[in-house]
């Protein structure tokens, strides 16, 4: 499992320097993204909290930097930074065509990311919770997987402000700041933070002889405040704006680092988002919360579809290029009414709420090329193909849940929700000299929820066993593919899970571990095609039902304060999944087959050090099975299981700290995504090409603080 030099025994050696002195309690874990606060312990389900010290420390720039943390949580590359997500092996990933139909759901602030998460950076971000399993009652259509939830810090009612930069290889660089301070005479305090990073992007351009072409520049910028009128009633409005403009060069013929391509693309997302929470308990003891939010993104991906330059081709000429622009508007209204969330054996906490979510989306689309054979003419052509789109979606849902304590050990809980999805859309536009026009309609009903039973089996520890059912949209697929590939139906996945949390040693540890087993019913998957071998950018994806499949598995995490200096912890998570019922590109049946993008197992360990003098060290080992690039019906093409090292040493004051950090410390060479086609002069076969990873960074942080 572990290639690389460092070895679990690296962290028996580490526990054996402990000391005497018996080491401090842990924090007590809060978790946000449910319908009321909770103690992580209390939550029924599978959950991950990643708090200030994964958000904050040195190196660590994007979500991207910590998904390694969080058991069972995978993504597929296609991109400057992480879009396409999946739990628990569900999930996109690629680029969709057509109608926005996330299976894991992503909130920052509060504003719906959903499908567009590359704006995930994590410079003044408090907290990362990732909840596993379907999230019927809690968020619908959007987290049939699971849901990821981003908070930033909030403001303070003291002034304080922190200051980081840090320069790194490759020509990483970052500079951010945060400021934040009351203002007395309106009840309220406010918090600004802002910061930039760029880096030169891991590629060489060999052909343009450039080191930038798939490079990064990042600036993210927040402004929050939060009012307090009275005691009861509070109000938090958050404005952010983040500007990704990226290159994107990361494919080379040979799968290598080095690219040929005479037009290196883009990767870029400018989004402008808008949030407000009101939060009001009434004098007898009911709890309003209102949540509005507002998103405008405006995305852009674009590449050389030839990945060469005529040099690389001659004596053909082969010319592609491909863009796609996407300019998306959401709005989103949630009102809940809950009563007080009492603990008392026998009486009944309720909560009941409507959600109203609308998404307008417009797409260009544009495709452009030349393929001439000089030893076989019949082959000659060019390409010109163009798409423009719209697209309007419309949910409205209605959701309840009741909790309840049956005695001093026993509690119980069931939420229900009903959503209906609308979605129109239109496009006109030139595909493989046709014209081309859709007038589209869909409508779905849907039903989701779940039912818990929980046990105290002692006051630091708790099992669970629950019944959860999601659901995801149907919808249709766009552009030039035959009509009876035009639609596909919704998705539903019910999940039974069984979990155990609890504290150790008086607090100074915690685990938690969980078991699935997740039925799915007519799976949505993405199948690609090539219609024409001589063209790449005819290769299309399609999203098409399967009959049936299952995901099960297991996913735990530990963390323990041996001594005062010396933490130590890691995740597990196992999984197994299997599709059937799918036709190859001939239609012939295809055997059943593992699900694309969901490795058996993927691991974590991590030894964290802390002298009393600021001297603080940290290794992370992190390591993932080979998983299958794309479903059964595309390929059987599949990546290497890989390990990778991440060590950082640093020294802290209370005002100031500076860390040497390496990512990637033994340079592994891994895949974060693959396709299988057909991409070279004169076509002979197919290959499978691969997007790699980043390779080892060297870096230096300093940050500043004042409280």
């Amino acid at each position: 499992m572990f290639r690389s030099r460092l070895t679990p025994a690296a962290f028996a050696a580490a526990a054996a320097l402990s000391c005497a002195q018996a080491a401090e309690p842990l924090d007590e874990i809060i978790v946000t993204a449910t319908f009321r606060e909770q103690t992580l312990i209390d939550v029924p389900a599978s959950v991950t909290v990643l708090g200030v010290d994964a958000t904050r420390a040195a190196g660590r720039q994007h979500f991207e930097d910590v998904l390694t943390l969080v058991p069972n949580l995978h993504w597929a590359g296609g991109t400057s930074r992480p879009r396409y997500f999946q739990v628990r092996g569900i999930g996109e990933r690629e680029q969709y065509e057509g109608a926005p139909n996330p299976s894991v759901g992503f909130l920052i602030d509060d504003i719906d990311f959903s499908g567009i998460g590359m704006a995930a950076t994590l410079f003044d971000i408090e907290r990362v919770e990732v909840l596993r399993g379907p999230q019927g009652t809690r968020y619908g259509a959007n987290a049939l997987a699971g849901l990821v939830v981003m908070r930033s810090h909030d403001p303070e009612e003291t002034f304080g402000y922190m200051a980081e930069a840090g320069i790194g290889e490759y020509g990483g660089r970052s500079a951010g700041f945060a400021l934040t301070g009351p203002i007395e005479s309106l009840r309220s305090s406010w918090r600004i933070a802002v910061q930039q990073q760029r880096s030169d992007g891991f590629m060489r351009n060999a052909f343009l002889g450039r080191d930038d072409t798939n490079d990064r520049d990042e600036l993210t910028g927040r402004f929050k405040w939060r009012w307090r009128p009275s005691e009861r009633t509070t109000l938090d409005v958050t404005a952010l704006h983040a500007d990704l403009d990226n290159g994107y060069d990361a494919w080379a013929i040979d799968n290598s680092r080095v690219t040929l391509s005479d037009r290196p693309g883009e990767d870029s997302q400018r989004a402008t988002g808008l949030s407000a929470r009101l939060t009001s308990t009434t004098a007898s003891g009911y709890t309003v919360t209102a949540i509005a939010s507002y998103l405008d993104s405006k995305s852009t991906n674009s590449f050389d579809a030839d990945w060469g330059n005529a040099q690389s081709w001659a004596p053909y000429v082969y010319d592609y290029f491909q863009r796609a622009d996407r300019d998306r508007e959401t709005a989103s209204f949630e009102l809940r009414l809950a009563s007080d969330a009492s603990d008392t054996p026998g009486e009944m906490a309720w909560l009941v709420g409507v959600y109203a979510l609308q998404l307008d989306e417009t797409g260009r689309d544009r495709l452009i090329g030349v393929y001439e054979d000089p030893f076989d003419p019949s082959w000659n052509g060019t390409t010109d193909d163009w798409l423009r789109s719209e697209y309007r979606g419309r949910n409205i849902a209605v959701f309840g849940q009741v909790d309840q304590r049956l005695n001093d050990r026993w509690r119980w809980s069931l939420g229900l929700r009903a959503e209906q999805r609308d979605a129109d859309y239109e496009d006109e536009g030139l595909v493989d000299e046709s014209e081309q026009r859709s007038d589209l309609s869909a409508r779905d009903s849907m039903i989701g929820g779940q039912i818990s039973l929980s046990a105290d089996l002692s006051d630091a520890s708790a099992a669970y066993v629950a019944l959860s059912r999601g659901y995801k949209a149907g919808g249709f697929n766009l552009g030039s593919i035959p009509e009876e590939a035009r639609e596909f139906d919704p998705e539903y996945l019910t999940n039974l899970e069984v979990g155990l949390k609890s504290e150790l040693g008086g607090g100074r540890g915690f685990v938690d571990a969980a078991l699935f087993y997740q039925w799915r019913r007519d799976l949505q998957v993405r199948t690609g095609r090539q219609a024409d071998p001589m063209n790449p950018g005819t290769y299309v994806f399609v999203t098409d039902n399967l009959r049936s499949g299952y995901n099960a598995g297991f996913e735990a995490s530990l963390r323990y304060a041996l001594t005062p200096s010396l933490t130590v912890g890691g995740t597990l998570g196992l999984l197994r999944t299997k599709a059937s019922g799918g036709l190859s590109e001939d239609g012939d049946p295809v055997p059943s087959r593992e699900q694309a993008h969901a490795p058996e197992y993927s691991v974590s360990m991590f030894a964290d050090w802390r002298h009393a003098s600021g001297i603080r060290a940290r290794v992370d080992v992190s390591a993932k099975d080979n998983f299958y690039f794309d479903v059964p019906t595309d390929h059987d093409q599949r990546s290497h299981a890989y390990s990778i090292t991440n060590l950082r040493v640093g020294y802290e004051r209370e005002h100031w700290s500076a860390y040497l950090w390496v990512k990637n410390l033994f340079d592994e060479r891994y895949p974060i995504r693959g396709f299988y086609f057909y991409n070279e002069p004169p076509f002979l076969e197919k290959r499978l090409y691969t997007q790699l990873g980043e390779p080892r960074q060297l870096g230096v942080t300093v940050s500043w603080r004042m409280r």
